[in-house]
């Protein structure tokens, strides 16, 4: 199951670093690679993860495949599970494919994709930013499945020139057959599948509102969960998924409601985070720079904490920022560094000890606001950064533990 979609936006911590600081000393440190399990590669630039959950879904394919394989070549043997682990693996590098097309349709729209996973049910491709028009969603969205539609066409065309009954010929028909429902699984028009988000595009185009085809395509996904919980199980007690009632036995009707119970909360949860994703990217203004930084005081590199504290003080400011002496900033004062000096030493404790030296990146404009704000602080991670008038002027201190704090707040709002 695909469940492509923008999921990279920075998540909000509970304490008041920044993610990609250390939270001893508040210095930037070298952004982490995006984790997910065992890198395979980095097509197009976009690093290919392997969940580790893979590997039980590919054990669980080799089984049920291979006892397949038992009854249409019992000549096989033990080889089948060779035979079954191969169409497991062929099986992926087709959903990888599916992705891929996600992918390339992302990254020439200038779409940013922090990675590919490979996980239980399918894949993700994590997109970062959402896509500009309801065309281009149709479109980010519509390429998976056509890819796999491709695919099945492809094997249903080999099949052609291998004999029917051998290795090759079931392996091609399992490769069609699996290809042609991963495109009409994700057809089915419901977040977060891919048809959801073409039915939201569609929404979108109708009422010029991305947030209406959100709540539309989410609801729509919640019901295909319900409908997955109830009738997968259904169809297959009656036999209409192949076989007949009479031999599914007690084991077979647990493993159906299993597999559609955790089907459909797949679908469920994924409908929530991308309708609760939505509601956040709509509260997304709110969080301006201007409105979140503190009032700071500047003070000199050779001024005592005590004095600069009481300077702050008196002003009812909540920040230092160190200047020289024509008045420019060279620093903010860490406010995790000043806690840890005890009150009794801060007189003999400069400020420029305690200060993180300040960078282009560290320099905020004011105006920054919404995504834009939420790009600069994640290219240049820190505790605090320096808030600026257009004219170059301070305007204040800005703390990531505020912006974590309303981004809490912006994730709080109720849910349609």
């Amino acid at each position: 199951m695909d469940e492509s979609g923008d999921s990279g936006r920075p998540q909000p911590g509970a304490g008041g670093t920044a993610p990609g600081t250390d939270p001893d000393n508040g210095k930037p440190k070298r952004p982490a690679e995006p984790g997910g399990g065992l890198l395979m590669g980095r097509p197009f630039g976009v690093p290919v993860y392997v969940a580790p959950s893979w590997f039980v879904v590919a054990a669980l394919i080799t089984w049920v495949f291979g006892g397949q394989l038992d009854r249409v070549l019992p000549e096989l043997g033990a080889a089948r599970y060779l035979v079954a682990l191969f169409f497991a693996i062929a099986f992926y590098a087709s959903v990888l494919v599916h992705e891929l097309a996600h992918t390339v349709a992302a990254l020439r729209y200038k779409l940013p994709v922090r990675r590919i996973q490979l996980q239980f049910f399918g894949g993700v491709s994590e997109i970062e930013k959402e896509s500009e028009t309801p065309g281009r969603e149709f479109v980010l969205a519509f390429v998976g499945p056509l890819l796999s539609l491709v695919l099945g066409g492809v094997f249903y065309g080999a099949m052609q020139f291998v004999e029917p009954g051998t290795v090759p010929g079931v392996l091609l028909a399992g490769l069609m057959i699996s290809n042609l429902i991963v495109a009409a699984f994700n057809l089915l028009p419901g977040l977060p599948l891919d048809g959801g988000r073409m039915l939201r595009a569609v929404v979108w185009k109708i009422t010029g509102k991305p947030m209406n085809g959100t709540i539309a395509a989410a609801w729509v996904g919640r019901g295909l969960a319900v409908v997955v919980l109830v009738g997968l199980p259904l169809l297959t007690h009656t036999g209409a998924l192949g076989g007949s009632a009479q031999d599914i036995g007690g084991v077979e009707t647990v493993m159906d409601a299993l597999l559609a119970a955790i089907l459909a909360a797949i679908i469920w949860t994924g409908a929530g985070n991308s309708l609760r994703m939505a509601r956040l990217r709509e509260h997304l203004p709110d969080l301006r720079a201007r409105t979140l930084t503190r009032r700071a005081v500047p003070v000199e590199s050779a001024t005592p904490l005590s004095e600069a504290l009481r300077r702050a003080n008196e002003a009812g400011a909540r920040a230092l920022v160190v200047v020289d002496g024509q008045g420019n900033p060279k620093g903010v004062v860490r406010e995790a560094a000043i806690v840890g000096v005890p009150e009794h030493r801060r007189p003999w404790v400069a400020v420029s000890g305690l200060a993180q030296d300040l960078t282009d990146g560290m320099k905020v404009p004011a105006e920054l606001a919404g995504e834009a704000l939420l790009d600069r602080l994640k290219a240049t991670p820190a505790t605090e950064y320096l808030v600026v008038e257009e004219t170059g002027q301070i305007y204040g201190v800005l703390s990531t533990a505020d912006v974590e704090r309303a981004f809490v707040k912006a994730m709080a709002r109720p849910e349609a």
